[in-house]
C-alpha cells in the first residue's frame, strides 16, 4: 500500500447539526426533508406526552415509509426499556431501520447491551448504530466504561438540561462549571473512536449566544451540536464544518506526502512547519467531510 494512503481513515459521517424533532408533531416531520441538518433525532421520549406515545410511533412509521432525507442521518430516540413504551419503541426501530437508535439517560453498560442484543436478535443490519445520551452524573462518571461496551455504539449525545437539574449547576453563558464534565465525555468518546455531540442551546432566539456556544463546543472537540430549532442549523453547520483555510492546508499536506521523496518519511517540512503522518490522517478526514458537504449542495 502506498505510504500516502496508508492508515487513511474510513469515510466520516457528517454530524455538525443534529436536529431534534418531536415525533408527535406531524407538521414538524413534514418539514424535515427540506432542512439542511446533517441528522435528525426523532424523539419518542421527553417531548412526547404519555398519551401521545402510540400516535408518535405511528407518525414515524409513516415518515419512514414515505419520506426521503437524502442521505442525512436518521436517529430514533426511544423511551427507556424499563418504561411502558420502550419495547414498543424498539419494535418500531427494527421495523423502520433508521441509521441509529438513541438511548436516553445512559448510566450502565447493561442499558446499551440490552438494546444491542435486541437489535441482533431481530436481525437488524450491522450498521444500525446505537447512540447514547449522557445526561446524568452517573453517566458522566461512567462514560469511559460505556464508550467501549459494544461495536454498534457510534456516538455520545450530551444532555445538559437533565445534568444541570441533577447537579444544581446554574445555566451560565460560558458553561464554566460544566466544562470539566463535558471534556470527560469528549475524552471518553475519542478514546474509543466515537463521535460526541454537544448539548442543545435552549433559547433559539438568542443567536449570538448560540454561536458563542457552538464556537466553544468546536474548540472543545465536539463533532457537532444537537439542535431544537431549524433556525440553528446554518450556524451549527458553519461552526462545526471545515474551515476553508483548513481545507486548503489539508490539500497541501496530502499533496506533499504524495511526492516520491516523502513516501518513506513520517515527518516532512511543509512551508516551514513540521508535519507528521498523523496530520495526514486528519487531512484525509477533513477532505472527506468537505466532499460530503459539496456533494449534498449539488443534490439539494
Amino acid at each position: 500500500m502506498p505510504a500516502s494512503t496508508q492508515n487513511k481513515p474510513a469515510l466520516s459521517r457528517l454530524r455538525r447539526s443534529i436536529l431534534s424533532v418531536p415525533a408527535a408533531n406531524a407538521r414538524a416531520l413534514e418539514k424535515v426533508p427540506g432542512l439542511d441538518s446533517d441528522g435528525f433525532i426523532f424523539d419518542l421520549e421527553d417531548s412526547v406526552a404519555p398519551e401521545k406515545k402510540a400516535e408518535a410511533r405511528d407518525h414515524l412509521r409513516v415518515f419512514f415509509e414515505r419520506q426521503d432525507v437524502k442521505g442525512r442521518e436518521t436517529v430514533i430516540r426511544i423511551n427507556p426499556l424499563d418504561t411502558d413504551w420502550g419495547h414498543a419503541d424498539m419494535e418500531l426501530v427494527i421495523e423502520a431501520s433508521p441509521d441509529a437508535v438513541l438511548i436516553p439517560k445512559v448510566e450502565r453498560v447493561a442499558q446499551i447491551q440490552e438494546v444491542a442484543d435486541l437489535l441482533s436478535e431481530a436481525g437488524a443490519p450491522d450498521d444500525l448504530a446505537i447512540w447514547a445520551m449522557i445526561e446524568t452524573p452517573r453517566g458522566v462518571i461512567n462514560a469511559p466504561t460505556l464508550a467501549g461496551v459494544d461495536e454498534r455504539l457510534k456516538c455520545f449525545v450530551v444532555g445538559l438540561n437533565d445534568l444541570r437539574k441533577a447537579t444544581g449547576v446554574l445555566p451560565q453563558p460560558d458553561r464554566a462549571y460544566l466544562v470539566p464534565w463535558l471534556m470527560q465525555i469528549v475524552l471518553a468518546g475519542r478514546a474509543y473512536g466515537i463521535d460526541v455531540i454537544d448539548s442543545v442551546f435552549n433559547d433559539f432566539k438568542d443567536m449570538a449566544g448560540f454561536e458563542a456556544e457552538c464556537a466553544q463546543g468546536r474548540a472543545m472537540g465536539f463533532s457537532g451540536k444537537m439542535l431544537i430549532h431549524p433556525n440553528q442549523i446554518e450556524a451549527a453547520n458553519a461552526h462545526f464544518g471545515p474551515d476553508p483555510d483548513a481545507v486548503r492546508e489539508a490539500e497541501a499536506i496530502i499533496a506533499a506526502f504524495a511526492l516520491p521523496e516523502a513516501q518513506s518519511l513520517n515527518v516532512i517540512n511543509l512551508d516551514g512547519k513540521m508535519v507528521e503522518r498523523l496530520h495526514l490522517e486528519e487531512a484525509h478526514k477533513l477532505l472527506d467531510l468537505a466532499h460530503i458537504i459539496a456533494e449534498r449542495k449539488k443534490t439539494s
